[in-house]
């Protein structure tokens, strides 16, 4: 398997966020103007991006030099409007800001980079030293975070039912990872392909708050989104890799609507196909591999993961079932088809009814 291959131009970016439409659908029909309008304007916002054709992979090729082993980030303060990437505050060689959105974004910034690096070998998201750009103070509280192709963009939050998003280190590390998949087996954004792309954001955003933290795989919450959510709501994060559709059952934001198996497989028009919802069965595959092997999450299956995304077999309209096989090979061709983690892996998406045990 060829774990270093990438494309030479990278797949058209798609618009990812963290906080899927479904969850703004329910709190836009909430009867609380407090949530209903940041809501509203949060969910126009970002049919506007996903329906626009974005222009900026030529400019991220274009941005592509030699690898380093330092990242080189720059942080824009939009100041509340929703012009990108806004006024620029602060670089890599500029001390802490007294904006703590803008010192939690660097931070984050430098954590993904961080794992990447040391882990995988992989400088930056091109793997060939792409600058990390980032964006804070997006828009009059907008309840979400996303990766455009070319930089991250952070809103406030309304401060009611999220708060800031740049405070979850894991949201950071999974929108960038948008970016990773971009430059490599550029995913297809719907059905199942797409569903794929939000694991994959979903696990490595788990991975690198779990090695940021020092965490095995069994100290890990496994959770996305841990602190986004304000007090007083009935949840305890965005998604759960451990236990998919327990992530939240709060009167507002209605109920994790995750599956864990493919029993549960939602087929819906909405989302891209459900891109969101139905990524709970790829993450919980994840979970139950990397906590059966044990150890650190990111040693073993995460480079398993890492080394699908990066080999060139997988396909841009790839299926569960593709995914998964993939990974069964990845597993035995660096462990051997006769250890603890060719077992796990095939025991984890046959759990999840993706396949039939061997």
């Amino acid at each position: 398997m060829d774990v270093t291959s990438k494309p030479d131009t990278p797949a058209t970016p798609v618009f990812c966020t963290i906080v899927p439409p479904h969850l703004l659908d329910k709190l836009a029909q909430s009867d609380a103007p407090e949530h209903h309008e940041p809501a509203r304007r949060t969910l126009e916002h970002d049919t506007l991006l996903r329906t626009r054709r974005h222009e900026c992979t030529l400019r991220a090729a274009a941005a592509r030099a030699a690898g380093s082993d330092k990242p080189n980030r720059t942080i824009y303060d939009a100041q509340h409007s929703q012009d990108l990437p806004g006024t620029k505050v602060h670089s890599e060689a500029d001390k802490a800001s007294k904006d703590a959105s803008v010192n939690r974004a660097h931070a984050g910034l430098g954590a993904t980079f961080e794992l990447y690096l040391k882990v995988y070998g992989r400088h930056s998201i091109d793997d060939a030293g792409l600058p990390l750009n980032a964006t804070v103070h997006y828009g009059e509280k907008y309840d979400n975070a996303f990766w455009d192709g070319e930089r991250m963009v952070f809103g406030d939050g309304d401060g009611k039912l999220f708060k800031d998003f740049t405070i979850p280190v894991d949201v950071i590390g999974h929108e960038l990872t948008h970016g990773v998949t971009q430059y490599t087996a550029g995913l297809d954004y719907n059905g199942q392909s797409g569903a794929l792309n939000e694991s994959v954001s979903d696990v490595f955003g788990s991975l690198i708050k779990q090695y940021a933290l020092k965490q095995s795989a069994d100290q890990a919450d496994w959770l996305i989104g841990a602190d986004l959510l304000a007090a007083g709501v009935k949840g305890t994060a965005l998604r759960s890799m451990k236990a998919p559709g327990t992530a939240y059952d709060d009167p507002n934001l209605g109920k994790d609507p995750q599956p864990a198996t493919m029993a549960d497989y939602v087929d819906t028009i909405d989302d891209n196909g459900g891109v969101h919802i139905n990524s709970g069965i790829p993450n919980h595959a994840f979970y139950l591999f990397a906590t059966a092997v044990g150890g650190n999450a990111w040693e073993k299956a995460g480079q398993v993961w890492y080394d699908v995304l990066t080999g060139g077999k997988l396909k841009k309209d790839a299926k569960f079932a593709d995914f998964a096989k993939l990974t069964i090979e990845a597993a035995k061709t660096r462990f051997g088809g006769s250890g603890a983690e060719h077992e796990a892996v095939v025991k984890a998406w046959s759990t999840t009814g993706v396949v039939t045990a061997e």
